[in-house]
């Protein structure tokens, strides 16, 4: 589906640049971005392999099982109907780790990995659980302790102070999950 919204948007903008007569313009256009998009993904790609290398590190030291089990009681109470010994739950785990280092791209795989275990275990294939939704609202609105992907961006566009923002994000964050959090478990009272 994405990709006929693109492509719509691509052909809109073209036919409307031959009309106006900038198709000089948009060529330009389109080379500059591609430029700048790549420059953007090497820099991006640098910051995620040094925190896929710290989390590795981490792993092998033991953090992570660490924070699984300080985050083991909060998560039976968001996932109630989940048994803690499960690899779905396990999955979930390794997800929102993922998420608190700030590691947003290595979280994708471990969060797709825990909505497929999840769907194993819901009775009803045509409708998400309630673990599932809970999975996506703490995935979306997940709590990072270092947003490295934003601190990298903010780098890259030469930010005087590129961690400067990060109490504000934790404010945020801490709200959205909040209310996430809320309307997950009053829809699941309701429904």
């Amino acid at each position: 589906m994405m990709n006929y919204i693109w492509g719509g948007m691509i052909i809109i903008s073209l036919i409307v640049s031959v009309f106006t007569g900038r198709v000089e313009q948009t060529a330009a256009a389109a080379v500059s971005g591609a430029g700048e998009a790549v420059n953007l993904s090497i820099s991006l790609l640098g910051i995620m392999c040094l925190w896929t290398g710290i989390s590795k590190i981490g792993e092998d030291a033991g953090l992570i099982r660490l924070i699984s089990r300080l985050l083991k009681p909060a998560l039976k109470r968001l996932f109630p109907r989940l048994d803690p010994d499960s690899g779905a739950f396990g999955s979930v785990v390794m997800n929102i780790v993922a998420n608190l280092l700030g590691m947003g791209n290595a979280a994708t795989p471990l969060g797709i990995s825990a909505v497929g275990k999840l769907k194993k275990l819901n009775n009803n294939k045509s409708a998400a659980s309630n673990e599932m939704c809970m999975l996506v609202v703490l995935n979306t609105a997940s709590l990072q302790l270092i947003p490295t992907t934003l601190i990298s961006l903010r780098q890259t566009w030469g930010s005087a102070s590129p961690g400067g923002v990060i109490p504000a994000i934790w404010i945020c964050e801490v709200c959205a999950l909040a209310v996430g959090i809320t309307a997950v478990k009053l829809l699941e009272k309701r429904f």
